[in-house]
């Protein structure tokens, strides 16, 4: 019995074989233009993030209470990494990390025993907390951002605008969520000098009842007059702020207006939230994140023609401003790969056409396309999308599928030179060069099986490595072996005089070579080890880096101030470094970050969570080199005009984000003892010439102030520290009475003491402190101000606190 002949079977079925060609071939085209287009190949962010806020907590009790419990029963949870926190006074905020050798289709159900494991514990925790929150999508993109700038309006009236492009944005077919960046919440502040009110005997508790009780929302009944209903509303509730200013209300037998006693404006939320500028102004800027599995090009056309179209619309003094496009670039990486793959096949077209002739070369040339077909559909049915990873993979891969190809037309040329008829030839070439050709093409394919089996993000990041090389060397082989011969058929001539078996000149060249290293075995066997082992000693010169940095023109400028720093003095260094950017004519534009990280608009970007002490700035560069010389500049000046802050100026990484390339942990139960191991690991480091900019996660104490109360005067007079908390915050900080509404939103109205005497530590000496009679006494007669120091961020990992040792390798390591 005969063994089967692909070769022979596609020739016994012509037409069928030409059929599929031309399905495959049409196929191809069809699905290559419906092929999703995205920068990086998705994979999964496997990190939770869980929040708890407990207003007015210290950092210790906030450590031992919330971030304790909720860390020791988040090590139940399946999968599980490490656990990595940090804890500010009054808010805890727990990173879940899972191994990475979890596979992404159990991350859900892991996310949702988490938030299980937590609902369990939640009456086990503190009274008055806020949350507990969880984002547990940490990694969606936002490829598309843009900026708002403002001239003439209010941050309000900027913010409606805003708020109006989303919903007309959010109408697009691929946009999945819109995020706003920057936006301020408004705020209505009532301010007050305590001196003031108590000159006039009243309390600040009756500025609070005053604004609570004529702004309630309360049922004022239903009339029910047969067979109608009649709803009574009572009015009083708040709507500007002049209603606020006439609210009158009795205090020691008089009517006091607030207007007469009370400052009241309307402005921004203070202390500031996260903001946002492009280009050094304030701006609001809209995150654009695409559906899963959408077109990012087809959503960037879709956006910039709806942009065009809200611009136009805008008052004039509202701009937008493109701050990250992400389509413009999977666009480039797009038309990059069509140009190598069309110089490929030039060079192999010319390379096939000068050594094999014209017809043969023309048999492989037609080979290309049918492969690139049938790798596209495939690549169309395993959801394989055009980006870095599969792109790059396709560039391999051509050097590697045209061979198969061109070892059948050679054998088939061979035979017809020995006198062979076409059909005998083609299935010759099967049985002679089949299975050698697949054993070499699964060889191949072998060798990026530990990428594409590898358990953990990067192998999940480059797994489209392997498929698409393993797509296209067995669609090679399949074409070589079943079209391939059908396509010599009809183009390959049979020549009329049969081969005369003399070698031509290339090959008794190449003969003499063969039989030279045949006979000097032994020293053909030295030099190739001795070559091998020159390659293996050079390979020491050889910079080794899995990911290299990308070749975006973006700079990321990280500025980390003390943990103490408010968020206006962050806003204050980073306006130093736009007015340093300003007029740059190697920068395109940036945009800054105050009070938080960047959005994630790169999706291996390492994202920074909200914090008052951190900026970071996206630089965009006219180019690579222009990319160097800014962050040479910026380098230069963080270092000699930012001697208080940690600052960083690296461009965008590729692969799943790592931070600093280089990290030491110092882990312990005593953090002193910690701190103390830091400063000595950081030595070691800083005196290794390949490191610099060396700093370190958290370290210094900031100052506090310490109320010591005398318990037992304080229950004489009928308080409680509780009551002399709240006096405390609402002179200092400011209570929410009430929320006026407005519009779409509820504005909260904020009851605090003047500006003046919420920045002076002697407004708390003086504090008079109401008591349940009316009157009021002195803080200083029954509490004592100390002065001290603590901690006021503290990072742990694996509920162990850790101090983590940060530092940048130097320029050509």
């Amino acid at each position: 019995m005969k063994s089967f002949n692909l070769s022979a079977w596609s020739l016994r079925h012509r037409a069928l074989v030409t059929y599929f060609m031309l399905v495959i071939a049409v196929a191809g085209v069809w699905f290559y233009f419906r092929l999703g287009r995205s920068e990086d190949p998705d994979f999964t962010v496997k990190t939770m993030v869980v929040q708890v806020e407990w207003p007015g907590a210290t950092v210790s009790d906030t450590l031992e209470q919330i971030t304790d419990r909720i860390e020791r029963k988040l090590q139940e949870t399946p999968s599980l990494d490490y656990l990595k926190s940090f804890t500010t006074g009054g808010k805890a905020t727990i990173f879940v990390n899972l191994k990475d050798s979890t596979p992404p289709a159990q991350v859900p159900d892991i996310w949702y025993q988490v938030r299980k494991k937590i609902g369990d514990i939640r009456a086990m925790l503190p009274q008055g907390i806020v949350g507990p929150g969880f984002n547990d999508e940490f990694g969606d993109t936002y490829g598309i951002v843009y900026g708002f700038t403002a001239d003439g309006f209010t941050h309000r009236e900027l913010r409606d605008y805003v708020d109006d492009v989303r919903k007309q944005l959010l109408q697009l077919p691929d946009a999945s969520k819109i995020d706003v960046l920057g936006a301020q919440d408004e705020r209505v502040y009532v301010e007050f000098s305590t001196e003031q009110l108590a000159g006039l005997g009243i309390q600040r508790s009756a500025l609070l009842a005053a604004l609570q009780a004529q702004n309630s929302v309360t049922p004022a009944g239903v009339v029910q007059t047969g067979d109608e209903k009649i709803l009574v509303r009572v009015s009083g509730s708040f709507r500007s702020e002049e209603d606020i200013l006439a609210v009158n209300f009795v205090a020691n037998g008089r009517i006091i207006r607030m207007g007469d006693i009370a400052h009241i404006t309307r402005g921004p939320a203070d202390p500031a939230q996260p903001m946002f500028r492009v280009n050094g102004r304030d701006a609001i800027g809209l995150a654009i994140s695409m559906r899963k599995g959408g077109d990012v090009l087809a959503l960037g056309r879709n956006v910039a023609q709806a942009m065009t179209e809200i611009a136009a619309n805008l008052p004039v003094g509202i701009e937008p401003t493109l701050v990250a496009d992400q389509p413009v670039t999977v666009e480039h990486a797009v038309d990059d790969f069509m140009e190598a793959l069309w110089e490929a096949v030039a060079i192999v077209l010319g390379v096939s056409l000068v050594s094999l002739g014209l017809r043969a070369g023309a048999v492989v040339a037609l080979s290309i396309p049918l492969v690139l077909a049938a790798v596209f559909v495939v690549m169309s049915f395993t959801g394989i999308d055009l980006q870095r990873i599969s792109l790059g993979a396709l560039i391999i891969a051509l050097g590697l599928l045209v061979d198969d190809a061109m070892i059948t037309v050679e054998t088939m040329v061979t035979r017809l030179e020995h006198g062979d008829d076409k059909e005998h030839a083609a299935t010759f070439a099967y049985t002679s060069t089949a299975f050698p050709m697949l054993t070499g093409t699964l060889v191949t394919v072998a060798g990026f099986v530990p990428i594409g089996f590898a358990r953990s993000g990067a192998g999940e990041y480059t797994f489209s490595i392997f498929a698409v090389v393993a797509i296209a060397l067995i669609a090679s082989w399949i074409v070589a072996v079943a079209f391939a011969p059908l396509l010599g058929v009809w183009i390959l001539k049979k020549p009329k005089a049969t081969h005369s078996g003399k070698p031509g000149p290339i090959m008794r060249v190449f003969r003499g070579f063969l039989v030279l290293a045949m006979q000097a075995r032994w020293v053909t066997i030295l030099v190739t080890l001795g070559m091998f082992g020159a390659a293996l000693y050079g390979m020491r010169f050889v910079p080794q880096q899995f990911f290299p940095p990308s070749d975006r023109p973006e700079l990321l400028v990280d500025m980390q101030l003390p943990e103490n720093a408010s968020i206006y003095a962050t806003r204050d260094a980073a306006a130093r470094i736009d007015r340093l950017l300003n007029g740059d004519a190697d920068v395109d534009h940036w945009s800054t970050n105050i009070g938080q990280g960047a959005v994630r608009f790169y999706l291996p970007l390492n994202v920074q969570l909200p914090n008052d002490y951190f900026a970071q700035l996206v630089v965009v560069t006219k180019g690579l080199e222009q990319r160097e010389r800014v962050k040479a500049k910026l380098e230069q000046a963080l270092a000699n005009d930012f001697p208080n802050i940690v600052g960083r100026v690296y461009p965008l990484e590729l692969g799943p984000p790592v931070g600093w390339p280089v990290q030491y942990r110092v882990v312990g139960s005593d953090p002193e003892r910690v701190r103390a191991l830091a400063f000595k690991v950081a030595e070691i480091v800083g005196s290794t010439p390949e490191a610099q900019n060396v700093n370190y996660n958290w370290m210094e104490p900031a100052r506090t102030v310490r109320i010591r109360v005398d318990q037992d005067q304080v229950r004489l007079l009928g308080l409680s520290s509780q009551d002399l908390a709240q006096s405390l915050n609402t002179v200092l900080s400011g209570v929410t009475a009430t929320q006026m509404r407005s519009g779409i939103y509820l504005v909260d109205v904020l009851v605090r003491a003047s500006a003046e005497q919420r920045m002076s530590l002697t407004t708390i000496r003086t504090l008079q402190v109401p008591l349940p009679n009316g009157r009021t006494v002195p803080l200083s007669q029954i509490a004592s101000v100390e002065y001290g120091q603590e901690y006021p961020i503290v990072w742990r990992r694996d509920r162990q606190p850790t101090v983590t040792v940060q530092a940048d390798v130097a320029p050509g390591i």
